[in-house]
């Protein structure tokens, strides 16, 4: 009995140290030496500072910016520590006046547009941190942008080109726009 219990014990120890202790280490020692900004959380860096990510979406509000997804996070927007939807269903009243007021909001900003609000500018994605929108957002946010800038819809327009990203592989999922990497272009113009 004792010999299966020292054999169990020393089992339990090695396991430890294999999975708790050297996997954890290369994956990340590899993680490290092959994707060095992906493992370190796609951090954007300016001046020297870290200002966001490129993978988790920020509040922009102002008129000279594009505005991204909204996001479901609590009880900020944009909280990566409450990553999750909103569970809210397409029969959900909360959800349709949701939807309803950033509808309203974006023709606020926005008088002179009469073009369809593109769906991602109302709703959440699933993680509600999403950092990019489709290319019908930006194409819907061009004009308003270009006027708070003073810059004309196709400079504005070659600047959404420039930060389109095409699908995954070439056939997954649907070109997109990271809005953080966008407005810096912006701000760098």
């Amino acid at each position: 009995m004792s010999r299966m219990l020292r054999n169990a014990l020393m089992m339990l120890l090695l396991m430890t140290a294999v999975t708790g202790i050297a996997y954890p280490l290369a994956v990340t020692g590899l993680a490290q030496l092959l994707f060095p900004s992906q493992a370190n959380g796609s951090l954007i860096v300016k001046d020297g500072r870290p200002i966001g990510s490129t993978l988790i979406g920020q509040s922009f509000t102002e008129p000279k910016y594009f505005w991204g997804r909204p996001s479901a996070t609590a009880p900020q927007a944009n909280n990566g520590v409450a990553s999750g939807g909103s569970n809210q269903g397409p029969t959900n009243p909360a959800l349709a006046d949701a939807v309803k007021q950033r509808i309203d909001a974006l023709r606020a900003a926005d008088p002179g547009n009469k073009a369809p609000v593109p769906v991602d500018l109302v709703t959440a994605s699933g993680s509600g941190l999403d950092p990019e929108i489709s290319l019908a957002a930006a194409a819907y946010q061009v004009p308003r942008v270009a006027r708070a800038r003073g810059l004309s819809e196709s400079q504005v327009q070659a600047l959404v080109t420039l930060a389109t990203s095409g699908r995954q592989f070439g056939m997954l999922g649907e070109p997109r726009v990271n809005v953080l990497q966008l407005n810096l272009a912006l701000d760098g113009h």
